[in-house]
């Protein structure tokens, strides 16, 4: 079970908490396919985007999984979210990351794209 230590940034802030949550689905492999749209894309974790909500779900699912994840930030702003942090590995490895989302819509619950960096 991978260990998870969020953000402050939450608080009361629906927004900010879906986009954690995607952070750590896309750093755990936790797919949560109801968080993008059917046309999503991922850019940033493979040769060519990855393009669609199933194409996604099976690229989550292949990813290995992290012994701990910690949000340092996850932030929003109209139809944008962004957070950052870093994921610790079995063997001890740490990676740091940041993922820049952009929602279908100003509610800012369904992911249209991700773009992702390490």
């Amino acid at each position: 079970m991978t260990e998870i230590h969020g953000s402050g940034d939450c608080g009361n802030s629906p927004k900010n908490r879906f986009v954690q949550d995607v952070a750590i689905a896309l750093e755990t492999g936790q797919a949560m396919a109801e968080g993008f749209s059917d046309d999503a894309v991922w850019e940033g974790v493979a040769d060519a985007p990855i393009k669609g909500r199933s194409a996604i779900a099976k690229a989550l699912a292949a990813k290995t999984k992290p012994a701990a994840v910690a949000i340092e930030h996850a932030i929003s702003h109209g139809k944008v979210g962004a957070a950052s942090g870093v994921v610790t590995f079995a063997n001890g490895q740490k990676r740091r990351f940041s993922h820049i989302l952009e929602f279908t819509n100003t509610k800012a619950n369904c992911v249209a794209v991700i773009k992702s960096y390490s």
